[in-house]
């Protein structure tokens, strides 16, 4: 079987984070290149000073990667995205951990692209959603059509999270609600409750990619920018962000990791309408109770707990 090898570049500072944010996506079996560990060498090696010329030393000073494999399936590749997203997120708030690039071993990013989609086919989820990639045809039979193309961002409709919301989104979306997504990724959440019946929607990510990918399929599906608002920024520092959102929804709505939800679940409900819904899912199993335990701290009534696939989703109020 052909896998396919990702690294990491960091700083050594970047190390322990960024393994412990693999872990958090199920990515074992990490393969660290310290700079240190070169220095050791050196160390234990004298021999081998003589082949050590400065251009080298200068490669290593402050480099560190950390490699790792992952089947090249419809679960590799949403691993590959919510990478991505997650580590967009680490390098706003510690800058020092930079340079934080994610690359695939001898594998560029359009072939990529191009490769990936044999693995996304149409999905019936909920009781009213069909979401269906671009390039695929199909017969909605009744249900709602989601048309995407999520490009290398997060939100296929295929991972478990996201159905997850999906689900729970297909339930309460009724008609005219405003809605709120946080770290939309592909902008799958906001476009499909926006299908479902809602008024507006105001997504944003810390990945400004995400802002053309969630336009473009908001456009696939016939929505425009005057019931669909997307921007880019860190919604617990940028003001300006804060400000442009508002407040007076009815539903705010959160799939993104662990560590993302706890921070937000003491900021979210001045978002929010009286009575309004928070809806967090990207919660693997391993951190279900920290989260659970940080949103009922934060003052949130849990009304309904899922889980599919070793992941959970939250839905408070």
């Amino acid at each position: 079987m052909d896998w396919l090898e990702l690294h990491i570049d960091t700083s050594p500072a970047g190390i322990e984070p960024v393994s412990t944010l693999l872990e958090q996506q199920g990515v074992t079996g990490l393969i660290i290149d310290d700079e240190q560990d070169f220095h050791d060498f050196l160390e234990h090696n004298h021999q081998y000073w003589d082949y050590v010329d400065e251009d080298l030393l200068a490669e290593k000073k402050g480099h560190c990667r950390i490699t790792f494999y992952l089947a090249p399936d419809e679960a590799g590749i949403n691993t590959v995205a919510r990478i991505r997203i997650a580590l967009a997120e680490l390098k706003s708030q510690h800058p020092a951990y930079s340079p934080l690039l994610m690359t695939m071993g001898n594998v560029s990013d359009s072939d990529w692209e191009n490769n990936w989609q044999q693995f996304y086919k149409p999905m019936e989820i909920g009781e009213r959603l069909l979401v269906i990639p671009e390039w695929e045809q199909c017969d909605p039979k009744g249900r709602i059509t989601v048309t995407l193309n999520p490009g290398l961002t997060f939100g296929t409709g295929s991972h478990a999270t996201t159905r997850l919301c999906l689900r729970t989104l297909d339930k309460l979306v009724q008609g005219g609600e405003r809605v709120l997504d946080l770290g939309c990724g592909s902008g799958i959440l906001s476009i499909a409750a926006l299908r479902l019946g809602a008024s507006h929607a105001f997504a944003c990510d810390i990945d400004d990619k995400c802002v053309g990918v969630a336009y473009e399929n908001a456009a696939l599906n016939g929505i425009g920018k005057d019931t669909y608002t997307v921007r880019w920024g860190d919604v617990t520092k940028d003001k300006q962000l804060q400000k442009e959102m508002g407040t007076g929804y009815d539903i705010v709505v959160a799939n993104i990791v662990a560590d993302v939800i706890i921070a937000l679940s003491t900021e979210v409900r001045p978002y929010l309408k009286e009575n309004g819904f928070f809806l967090t899912s990207g919660i693997i199993d391993e951190r279900s109770a920290e989260v659970e335990a940080a949103l009922r701290s934060a003052g949130w009534e849990i009304v309904e707990v899922n889980t599919n696939e070793g992941w959970y989703s939250f839905l408070c109020r």
